[in-house]
């Protein structure tokens, strides 16, 4: 059967179709016979208790250019989709907590995949920190002393905002760097939140190593490999993507949140893995699905799908007994 999905994302005009991940999820629910609608964050609107949306109907196909096709603008019930997928990408802002407030009053009645309220529960540097033995030794602070003994007792260290994406604003440090305080106060201009500050992982220049987990299970890697005389991996500031397994030590990393992911409705999830150590829990719009495909010649939107039926199933399953 058939299922209506609004799709809650950045404007669809401008993606990579060859690197997009919400792009073949799409097209995998439209293949799957799914009626799409598109619609943006800021067009949500709650009145008298009921949650709209300025939304149009969506078709899409690969070809560079022509990628969508949309129907005409309505306002829609969005108590009457089947499926809402929260794909807007970050940065985790008032903005991007206030629509998981507002998706929250149709949870009940519409599958949110992820969960808005978990999703609002679990920013993605701050989520990795409730699982104790992951993660490299980490501070999180807007105190300027604890940065300083952190940093003596650390040496090395990565400074980056909290709420950041995409690898904006991260600094890599050297114990002889002396731009430590002039960072710290332009920290403070800049944002009003602790700053994450991190102990520096050689490992990186070997690959900062993104995972995808669909209901708490590993499916597929990418290794994304840093260009010369840079510390960030991701793929947009150059970054190479590289085929990769996975260790015994990050099956270990899955296996300790995966739990945690399926309990609080996080379905497509992507963590980073640099080393032996987790850095961040991506629930928002994690990437990456598209690299993983053309590396290991898999369809990774596939299961997503499977996922979100069952879930979906699951629902009614309980609705009617």
């Amino acid at each position: 059967m058939g299922l209506a999905v609004a799709i809650q994302m950045d404007p669809i005009e401008s993606i990579d179709i060859e690197a997009d991940s919400t792009f073949v999820v799409a097209l995998e629910a439209q293949g799957r016979g799914h009626a799409l609608y598109h619609y943006l964050p800021r067009t949500l609107a709650l009145r008298d208790g009921r949650l709209t949306a300025r939304a149009r109907p969506l078709e899409l196909r690969r070809e560079r250019g022509r990628h969508y096709r949309f129907g005409a603008e309505t306002a829609v019930e969005l108590a009457a989709m089947d499926v809402i997928l929260m794909r807007q990408d970050p940065p985790f802002d008032m903005a991007y907590i206030t629509a998981t407030h507002l998706l929250e009053h149709v949870r009940e009645e519409v599958l949110v995949v992820n969960d808005p309220v978990s999703v609002r529960n679990a920013p993605e540097k701050l989520f990795a920190t409730h699982f104790d033995g992951l993660m490299p030794p980490t501070l999180i602070t807007a105190d300027r002393d604890e940065i300083l003994a952190f940093r003596r007792e650390q040496g090395e260290i990565i400074l980056k905002p909290l709420f950041g994406n995409g690898g904006a604003g991260v600094f890599h440090l050297k114990p002889e760097d002396d731009n430590l305080n002039a960072l710290l106060e332009l920290f403070t201009q800049l944002y009003r939140e602790p700053i994450i500050v991190q102990r520096y992982l050689p490992a990186v220049r070997q690959g900062d190593k993104r995972i995808i987990l669909v209901e708490g299970e590993p499916l597929g890697a990418v290794l994304r490999v840093p260009p010369a005389g840079e510390a960030r991996a991701n793929l947009h500031v150059g970054g190479k993507a590289v085929k990769t397994d996975l260790t015994p030590r990050e099956r270990e990393i899955c296996a300790a949140i995966g739990p945690a992911l399926r309990e609080q409705g996080l379905v497509f999830v992507g963590i980073d893995v640099i080393g032996d150590h987790l850095t961040e829990i991506n629930v928002t719009s994690p990437t990456g699905i598209q690299e993983i495909n053309r590396l290991d010649g898999v369809r990774l939107e596939t299961r997503v799908w499977d996922a979100i039926e069952a879930r979906f199933a699951a629902r009614g399953a309980r609705a009617s007994a």
